[in-house]
């Protein structure tokens, strides 16, 4: 069992869809006799993946052009995605970019990346969920965090900072569907561990020993949706789960406990963590 909304014959679309999560998540909607729209930037690699997911047994594919960060492309993606295979039932709002980005944005690309990563899931949602809702059918709209936009770790402020905003959106987002009356769309939000992806790779060619693939990431996916999860927290082969809840828990104690932002990587709370760490997962 998954979701309600993940039926043969229903409508998925995904951003991000050419290629890592994006593309893994479509095949196994494909896989399922959804059919499938793909949402990526132009090139070959749409191209490919419009292909691999038609192999992997969408009753029908559709592949098209989109910068999420620009409003009227979403509007008519969700358009051309209608009038071609009726209401949608699942969307996935998984496109995001990682160049890297400094505090005082010496690179020039805070926007871009609050554009694509953080806006692009806000308006990808405020732009489908309206029809997804008046269809009556039950839906379900996913949003790619990451566990940076949590535990917020120095060295990329700009992704911590949108991904921040993605899980603060789809909380708001899942609590104003419950709320609504007679909806049937429900949201998730998806947290990948360190998985494999072009976004990753940093131009390694082999996958690391601790990455998943996005097969992996896949799987976990539709067995948490199963499990009727909210918070998808993704393991990988490096970090366990219980890891992770005591790094979300000591970032959330730098506010309760009144420690200095970001404590786990200050001098002088290192080494507490690493103690509350060790002694937590014995």
């Amino acid at each position: 069992m998954t979701h309600p909304a993940i039926q043969s014959g229903n409508v998925a679309v995904v951003t991000g869809g050419a290629s890592g999560i994006g593309l893994a998540v479509s095949c196994r909607l494909a896989s399922l006799g959804l059919k499938v729209c793909l949402a990526d930037l132009p090139g070959p690699g749409l191209d490919a993946a419009a292909e691999k997911v038609r192999a992997a047994g969408a009753p029908a594919v559709l592949s098209v052009p989109t910068d999420v960060a620009d409003v009227a492309a979403l509007k008519e993606l969700e358009a051309q995605v209608v009038a071609e295979f009726g209401p949608v039932n699942v969307l996935i709002n998984n496109a995001g970019m990682q160049p890297g980005s400094s505090i005082f944005d010496a690179e020039d690309n805070w926007q871009r990346i609050l554009d694509v990563n953080m806006w692009g899931v806000i308006r990808g949602s405020q732009i489908f969920a309206p029809g997804m809702i008046a269809s009556g059918a039950p839906g379900l709209i996913i949003n790619t965090g990451s566990k940076q936009g949590i535990t917020t770790p120095p060295g990329d402020p700009a992704y911590n900072v949108s991904k921040s905003g993605v899980k603060t959106f789809t909380e708001a987002l899942q609590h104003s569907l419950r709320n609504t009356e007679n909806c049937r769309v429900e949201a998730r939000l998806l947290i990948p561990g360190f998985v494999f992806t072009p976004l990753t790779a940093n131009g390694r060619t082999e996958k690391p020993a601790g990455a998943w693939t996005p097969e992996q990431t896949a799987d976990f996916l539709f067995e948490a949706l199963g499990r009727n999860d909210f918070y998808i927290l993704c393991p990988d082969n490096e970090v366990d789960r219980a890891t992770d809840e005591k790094r979300i828990a000591w970032a959330a104690g730098d506010i309760t406990e009144n420690r200095p932002p970001l404590s786990r990587w200050h001098p002088d709370f290192g080494d507490a963590f690493k103690a509350f760490l060790e002694l937590e997962n014995k």
